[in-house]
C-alpha cells in the first residue's frame, strides 16, 4: 500500500537515518519503537506527507487517505465535541447537503411533470445511494458511540469542544480520525491522556480496524494487544520484526547477544591489527605489508551494539520505621466542587502491606482523592494516618517541584539517608543516570528524565506508603520496568493512580474504583476488571451485571459450597502450591548458574571457536531452561490465583 524508498533525514549533526525502504501493508499493525530521538515522530510526520525527506521518496496511491494523531495536536474549535466529529467527513456532509436543499427545493416546487423536477428527482436518489454507500444513515451512531468508548459521556457531546482540557480535546481529535476510516493511521502516542477503560476499548476497536495501523507508544501491553510487526529505529537504521513488541524483545535480545560477542571478536582483531601496524609501519621491508593492513582496517564494518538493557543494582528502598496494622482510615469522605459531586459516603480502612490501584475514568475525581488523603485540599468527613505513618507523595506535577539549579546527584543526596548514601551514583544509575548525567542540572533534563529523577528522589525518602499520582507519564518502557521492580520491593503500603496496565498488572492486590460517585473496592484481577468494565460499557447502569461489578468480592457459587469439590479445589492448590516452590528454587538455582557462566564468558578466548561454540551451547542451554521454569512458574501461579478467586 505504502512504499519507503531509501529515506533518509541529514541534520546538523548528521543522520537522524538514512537508507529506510521497507512497505507497509494492508492490515498491518506496526509498533514503531526506538530510544528517544532515534526519529520515530519524524518517520511518521514524513509518511504522513507533513514533512520532506532529506533524500528518498515515500509511494502512495492517489487515492490513500491517512489519519495522523499527533502528541503536539492543536484544535482551535468553539463547535460542540459532537459537531466536530460529526461534520468531519467533508464528503458525507456534502452529501447530505445536497440532500437537504433539493429535498427543499422539491417542497416547494409544483411543476410535477417537468424535465427539471423530474432530474431533481433523480439527483435525490444517487445522493441518497451515495449517502448509503457513505454509511450516513449509521453515522450518528457511530460518532456517539466512538466518542463514548473514549470515555465522553452524553452531556459532554453537547459542550462546546473550548472548554475541554488538551487531553480531551486530544480525545475528540483520535474519534474523528477513528471515525472516517482512513486507510492508514499514523498514532503518536495514542494513549497519552487515555483513561485504563478507554485505552482497552481503544484497543479493541483497532484490532477490527480494515486499514493499517502505525503506533508509537510506551505502553508495553497495548503494542502486545494491537501489533503485530514491530521496527526499531536502531542506529540510523530501520531493523523490521514480524512480531509484536514482547516477542520483538525476545528475539532482538538474542539478536544483541550475538552482535555483542562478534563485536568483541571484531575488537579483538582490530586490536591485533593496530598493533602489527605500529610494529611495522617505520620498517622500510615491512611498510608494505602495514599499508596493507591500514587499508584492511578502513574497509572493515565495525560492528555497533545498540543494547538498551537495563544494567541497574538489584535495588530495594527499605521502610523508614515499621506503621502499625493499618496505615490510612477514611470515614465518610466525600468532595464537591460547587454543583458538581465527585464522590461521597467514602468508608474504608488501607492495611500495612496493601498496595491498592486507585482506577476510574477520568474526571471520576481520583487525583481528586488523592489530595484529599494527602491533606492538599479541604474535603467532608474525616481521614486519620496509623502510628508511625510516614507518607511519600508523587504528584502528576512532581517533576516540575525539582529545584532546576540544583544537579541530578545533589537533589538526591539531600533527602538519601543511612546506607543509601554510601551508593547513591548506583543508584542514580539504576535510574539511568550514569557518568556524567549525575553532574547535568535539573534545568537541562528533558521530561522523562525529569520524571525518573522525582521517582528516585521519592523512593530515597524516608516513608512506608506510597501514594503515586500517574507515575510512569513521560517514562518509557524500560525506564518504567526499572519503577515497577522498585516498587515489587517496597514493603509498605501503596495507593498508584495509573492508565498504564502492563505497570498495574502484578503489581497491586486491591482495586478501588470510583463510579457513580462511590468508591467501590475489589478483589479480582486487573484483567477480569477491566473485562466486566468492558462488556458493561453501554450497558444500562441499573443493571445487573453492572451491580455484581460493584460488590467487590464475589459470592461463591452452590458448586463451590458442595464439599466434595472443595476438598478437590484444596487438593489442587497445595499441588499448584508445592511445584511453585519447585519451580522457584530451580530458577534461583539456575539464575545463580547463569551469573557464574557470565563471568566465564567475559574471559572467554573466543579465538578458540570449538571452546568457545561447546561453552555457549552450555550456556544458551541453561537460560532455555530458566526460560521454561519462568513460563512453568507464570502458568502455576496464574492457576493458583484463578483457584484461589
Amino acid at each position: 500500500m505504502i512504499n519507503l524508498d531509501h529515506l533518509g533525514v541529514y541534520l546538523p549533526q548528521g543522520y537522524l537515518f538514512q537508507d529506510i525502504s521497507l512497505q507497509i501493508n494492508k492490515k498491518d499493525r506496526i509498533g514503531l519503537v526506538g530510544k528517544n530521538g532515534a526519529g520515530k515522530s519524524t518517520l511518521l510526520k514524513i509518511i504522513a506527507g507533513w514533512n520532506a525527506p532529506s533524500e528518498g521518496q515515500v509511494h502512495k496511491p492517489n487515492n490513500c487517505s491517512i489519519g495522523f494523531l499527533t502528541q503536539d495536536i492543536e484544535i482551535d474549535s468553539k463547535s460542540t465535541v459532537n459537531d466536530y466529529v460529526y461534520y468531519s467527513n467533508i464528503k458525507l456532509t456534502e452529501v447530505r447537503s445536497g440532500i437537504d436543499r433539493i429535498n427543499h427545493e422539491l417542497v416547494n416546487r409544483t411543476d410535477y411533470e417537468s424535465e427539471d423536477y423530474l432530474k431533481l428527482l433523480d439527483d435525490i436518489n444517487e445522493l441518497n445511494h451515495q449517502y448509503n454507500l457513505l454509511e450516513g444513515y449509521q453515522w450518528a451512531e457511530k460518532v456517539s458511540s466512538t466518542l463514548k468508548g473514549l470515555g465522553f459521556s452524553d452531556s459532554d457531546l453537547e459542550q462546546s469542544l473550548e472548554k475541554f482540557s488538551g487531553g480531551w480535546k486530544m480525545r475528540a481529535e483520535l474519534a474523528k480520525l477513528l471515525v472516517n476510516d482512513p486507510d492508514i493511521l499514523l498514532l503518536d502516542e495514542p494513549t497519552n491522556h487515555l483513561d485504563i477503560i478507554s485505552i482497552a476499548w481503544l484497543e479493541n476497536y483497532l484490532k477490527t480496524f480494515n486499514g493499517a495501523v502505525i503506533v508509537i507508544s510506551h505502553d508495553r501491553m497495548f503494542l502486545d494487544n494491537v501489533t503485530n510487526r514491530t521496527l526499531e529505529i536502531s542506529n540510523g537504521r530501520v531493523l523490521d520484526f514480524a512480531f509484536p513488541y514482547s516477542k520483538y524483545k525476545e528475539v532482538r535480545a538474542e539478536e544483541l547477544e550475538r552482535m555483542a560477542s562478534a563485536k568483541k571478536m571484531q575488537d579483538k582483531e582490530i586490536k591485533h591489527t593496530e598493533e602489527l601496524i605500529n610494529k611495522f609501519r617505520a620498517k622500510k621491508n615491512k611498510a608494505a605489508f602495514a599499508q596493507s593492513l591500514i587499508k584492511k582496517l578502513e574497509k572493515t564494518e565495525r560492528i555497533e551494539v545498540d543494547d538498551d538493557s537495563v544494567r541497574g543494582l538489584n535495588i530495594t528502598f527499605p521502610l523508614s520505621v515499621q506503621p502499625g496494622k493499618w496505615v490510612l482510615q477514611l470515614e465518610n469522605v466525600g468532595k464537591s466542587y460547587g454543583s458538581k459531586l465527585l464522590f461521597k459516603d467514602v468508608n474504608l480502612t488501607l492495611g500495612r502491606g496493601e498496595k491498592i490501584a486507585l482506577l476510574g475514568a477520568n474526571g471520576m475525581g481520583k487525583s481528586t482523592l488523592i489530595k484529599c488523603i494527602t491533606n492538599e485540599i479541604d474535603h467532608e468527613g474525616k481521614i486519620e494516618y496509623g502510628h508511625n505513618v510516614m507518607i511519600g507523595y508523587f504528584a502528576q506535577d512532581q517533576a516540575e517541584k525539582l529545584d532546576k539549579e540544583k544537579t541530578v546527584l545533589e537533589t538526591v543526596d539531600e533527602v538519601a539517608k543511612g546506607d543509601a548514601r554510601n551508593n547513591l551514583r548506583g543508584l542514580l544509575g539504576a535510574f539511568l543516570f550514569q557518568g556524567e548525567d549525575v553532574d547535568k542540572k535539573v534545568s537541562v533534563l528533558s521530561g522523562g528524565e525529569r520524571t525518573r529523577l522525582a521517582l528516585c528522589k521519592m523512593l530515597l525518602s524516608p516513608s512506608n506508603v506510597l501514594i503515586l499520582d500517574e507515575p510512569t507519564n513521560h517514562l518509557d518502557i524500560q525506564s518504567k520496568s526499572i519503577l515497577k521492580d522498585a516498587l515489587k520491593k517496597y514493603e509498605g503500603s501503596f495507593i498508584i493512580v495509573s492508565h498504564d496496565r502492563e505497570f498495574v498488572n502484578g503489581l497491586t492486590n486491591r482495586i478501588w474504583d470510583i463510579e457513580d460517585h462511590k468508591l467501590k473496592v475489589h478483589h479480582f484481577e486487573l484483567k477480569e476488571f477491566l473485562d466486566r468494565k468492558l462488556s458493561n460499557l453501554n450497558q444500562d447502569s441499573s443493571g445487573k451485571e453492572i451491580e455484581k461489578v460493584a460488590g467487590g468480592v464475589e459470592t461463591k457459587s452452590e458448586k463451590e459450597n458442595d464439599y466434595a469439590i472443595n476438598k478437590e479445589l484444596k487438593r489442587s492448590i497445595n499441588k499448584l502450591e508445592n511445584q511453585i516452590k519447585k519451580n522457584e528454587r530451580r530458577i534461583s538455582e539456575l539464575e545463580q548458574e547463569i551469573s557464574e557462566w557470565d563471568q566465564v564468558l567475559a574471559e572467554l578466548d573466543y579465538s578458540n571457536a570449538e571452546e568457545s561454540e561447546s561453552k555457549l551451547s552450555q550456556y544458551n542451554k541453561l537460560k532455555e531452561e530458566l526460560e521454561q521454569e519462568m513460563t512453568a512458574w507464570e502458568v502455576n501461579s496464574e492457576e493458583l490465583i484463578r483457584l484461589g478467586s
